[in-house]
């Protein structure tokens, strides 16, 4: 196998004539260059270097390789010189996907904190849902996924080997029940759920569908789901037009009120843990690391940050 450090030695030769100059050009001793150049001829199978007594010169298959030193070191120095800027956090690219409420929230700020900090670092972003965000991040379509359990649910429920992933809390989120402004329980400081047995529901995600089912089974009842959509704006203004009540995390509420909209403590209460999630592996690429630390922050704004 022919390596770098074996192309640098042909090409001193080649530049300058003997072991000696082409060794005091590369900072090695004379000797060393002799070894290097019988290691390459071993590897390569033939004499690339022809000795005449104080002089050398290249043989043809020396100078092939002298001919395509250039090209090949160049790309060399370039590619560590690019490596060397990710490690440094002068370039990089992360991939980031996050789930729609924390699209509006979290994000932005924690995008916002890379862009200060390390300009040339450049965070891509897309919307999806945990159980999509997680299965990109397995199959190397996006290096970190902000993503979302209920009590009770693990984070990838059944649906990835999370022994695969690295896992960050990033914030509790606490689930509320949204009523119209003139619902009759409007001006409670807590409600049942149980006395919501008879309304309309709006569902959104799979995932806050199977929540809201799963609360009304413990509850004693099997909700009408009137309306599903996935657009937590949609459903405050369906729930502001009297249309149904609906279960509201605590990152909406906060970032797409609506004047027709109450949200109230539900009883029991119920809440979601946020994570930033990536892979070990990626963990450790420095634009990654300052992509989670960011999101992290951003989190201490919303709730607290456990990672």
């Amino acid at each position: 196998m022919i390596d770098a450090a074996g192309l640098r030695v042909i090409k001193a030769i080649s530049d300058h004539g003997s072991f000696t100059a082409a060794a005091a050009s590369l900072g090695y001793s004379q000797p060393a260059i002799s070894q290097m150049v019988r290691r390459l001829e071993d590897r390569t199978g033939t004499v690339l270097v022809e000795r005449l007594g104080r002089s050398v010169r290249l043989t043809e298959a020396g100078q092939v390789l002298a001919r395509h030193a250039n090209p090949v070191l160049a790309a060399l120095d370039a590619a560590e010189a690019e490596v060397a800027a990710i490690a440094g956090l002068r370039a990089g690219r992360v991939r980031l996907m996050a789930f729609p409420s924390s699209s509006s929230t979290l994000v932005p700020r924690a995008l916002a904190l890379v862009k200060q900090r390390f300009p040339d670092v450049h965070v891509t972003f897309s919307e999806a849902e945990p159980p999509e965000s997680l299965a990109a991040l397995r199959s190397g379509e996006c290096d970190v996924a902000v993503a979302f359990a209920y009590e009770g649910t693990d984070l990838a429920r059944g649906e990835e080997d999370l022994d695969s992933f690295v896992t960050r809390p990033l914030l509790e989120d606490e689930v509320r029940l949204a009523l119209p402004l003139n619902h009759p329980r409007a001006k409670a400081t807590k409600i049942k759920l149980s006395d919501m047995a008879d309304e309309p529901w709006i569902a959104g995600c799979p995932r806050c569908r199977g929540h809201l089912l799963s609360l009304a089974d413990r509850a004693g009842f099997n909700p009408d789901v009137a309306f599903e959509t996935e657009d937590y704006v949609a459903v405050l203004g369906l729930v502001a037009e009297g249309l149904g009540v609906a279960l509201v995390p605590d990152l909406i509420r906060r970032s797409a009120g609506n004047p027709g909209v109450v949200t109230l403590p539900i009883d029991p209460a119920s809440r979601r843990t946020v994570y930033a999630v990536t892979t070990p592996d990626l963990q450790r690429v420095p634009a990654v690391a300052a992509t989670l630390d960011a999101l992290c922050e951003a989190a201490t704004a919303k709730g607290v940050c456990t990672g």
